[in-house]
């Protein structure tokens, strides 16, 4: 029998009343499990990591950054103070504005929990007012449009607009593609408006996957989407949710797809099936999907054109919470490995993760600049070294995951890293874990 080792003790939340409780991560084999106990309604086990990668050579060690200028006291302690306060551990990479909570979907999973009349729209003053907190309590952080579906706002050009004009350099949307593969027009009017990239809902190769996990069938309309973003030069990131059962055997299809789209798709990110918000049923381990398993389907399911050993963990996140890695495409849309492993074994600092990763999603995740080769009007003044930095910005592509956490396998050492932000109707930044989650009967702790 394999032989159990305590890796990490931590706290959580109780699935059922959301009281913070003691924790610990142990494995056994090569699996790892949260073990959670709560004196009113018991003990939870679940899994959180299977597979060849062991979890304690994956860890690596960072000297945290902290909040330099907090926007909530710490009262209650973790996770509800949540705004950022002092105890936070990163700062912003990513801001996600709602814009909307309506949606012209009904998935089986939403974090939101959107639907088609889920009543009025934030105003346009309301959202300047978020996206100038971010600007205050962060910077110039990247910014992604969320929802609910964002395109369902006929203003979201002027959304965009008011986030390049305060100066906010790259804005991405968060979208299932309907209204993209549908109207053209609109998604020359979103380019005009200066926006970087869409963050595009992208399940699979199949109808059958859209049925089950969106309702109906989208593939037709989601290709649509693709090829108006690549006619009007922005950047695509496919992002499909992956379900046991439902579309885990179609992970190396959808790099395929991806690397035939490319350079207008600038790469895949998975997200491992998180249970909060909208979800069909409370989760069973056969329910999940783990970070080492996704990587190790990656590598089976493209034959070994991508190896697991070209995928490392996050210099700005809980090294728990994701994976990427970086490639080159080249002209038989193969794809050359160019990740940098040289930070793994040194002691990383948090604060020059988050700038590096905020520069990687705004570089590679925009369309290729090809006016920096267009606008030179005489051939002669095109430099090798021109040629060069256009080839890579060109071919460049990610592939990489996120495994949100929810009520069920929440560690809150890896909530105080989180460097991905909801901004709050009040102007609050919330990590995006926390903000969607809801316990076992689907109440949110701070969504609304």
């Amino acid at each position: 029998m394999d032989r159990i080792k305590v890796v990490s003790k931590t706290e959580s939340l109780c699935p059922v009343c959301m009281r913070k409780i003691d924790a610990q991560i142990f494995t056994r084999g090569n699996k790892a499990y949260m073990d959670k106990y709560c004196p009113e309604h018991g003990s939870f086990r679940v899994i959180t990591w299977k597979g060849r990668i062991s979890i304690q050579n994956w860890v690596r060690d960072k000297e945290r950054a902290y909040i330099k200028k907090p926007s909530t006291p710490v009262d209650k302690g973790c996770p509800f103070d949540c705004g950022l306060c002092s105890g936070h551990r990163q700062h912003t990479c990513t801001a996600l504005i709602e814009v909307t909570e309506r949606c012209n979907l009904h998935c089986a999973y939403c974090f939101a929990n959107s639907n088609a009349a889920k009543g009025e729209d934030p105003s346009l003053e309301r959202i300047k007012l978020q996206y100038e907190s971010v600007m205050k309590a962060s910077g110039k952080c990247n910014i992604q449009l969320s929802g609910g579906e964002p395109t369902v706002r006929d203003d979201l050009p002027e959304i965009i607009r008011m986030g390049t004009a305060l100066g906010f350099a790259f804005i991405q949307v968060n979208t299932n593609g309907i209204r993209l593969g549908e109207d053209e027009n609109y998604v020359k009017e979103l380019k005009a408006a200066g926006l970087s990239s869409i963050y595009l809902q992208f399940d699979g190769t199949s109808d059958l996957i859209y049925k089950k996990l969106r309702g109906k069938e989208l593939l037709k309309v989601k290709k649509a989407a693709v090829d108006n973003c690549k006619k009007h030069g922005i950047g695509i990131v496919l992002v499909p949710t992956l379900v046991p059962g439902v579309n885990t055997g179609n992970i190396g299809e959808i790099i395929d797809f991806a690397l035939e789209h490319a350079p207008a798709v600038r790469g895949v990110h998975f997200q491992p099936v998180s249970y909060f918000g909208r979800v069909p049923n409370i989760p069973s381990d056969e329910d999940r999907i783990t970070l080492p398993e996704v990587m190790e389907e990656i590598e089976r399911q493209t034959g070994g054109r991508i190896k697991t050993q070209s995928l490392k963990p996050p210099g700005c996140e809980n090294a728990l919470c994701s994976f990427h890695g970086s490639y080159l495409v080249d002209d038989r849309k193969k794809l050359i490995s160019v990740t940098n492993r040289s930070c793994c074994c040194s002691n990383e600092k948090a604060e020059e993760g988050a700038v590096k990763a905020k520069e990687y999603v705004s570089r590679n995740w925009s369309y290729p600049i090809e006016g920096s080769m267009k606008d030179k009007q005489d051939p002669g003044k095109i430099s090798d070294w021109d040629k060069i930095l256009y080839r890579i910005n060109k071919n460049t592509f990610s592939i990489s995951a996120m495994a949100f956490q929810d009520v069920w396998n929440l560690d809150l050492e890896r909530l105080r890293d989180c460097c991905i932000h909801v901004v709050s109707p009040d102007g609050r930044l919330i990590p995006f874990c926390i903000y969607n989650i809801t316990d076992s009967e689907g109440r949110y702790l701070y969504r609304r």
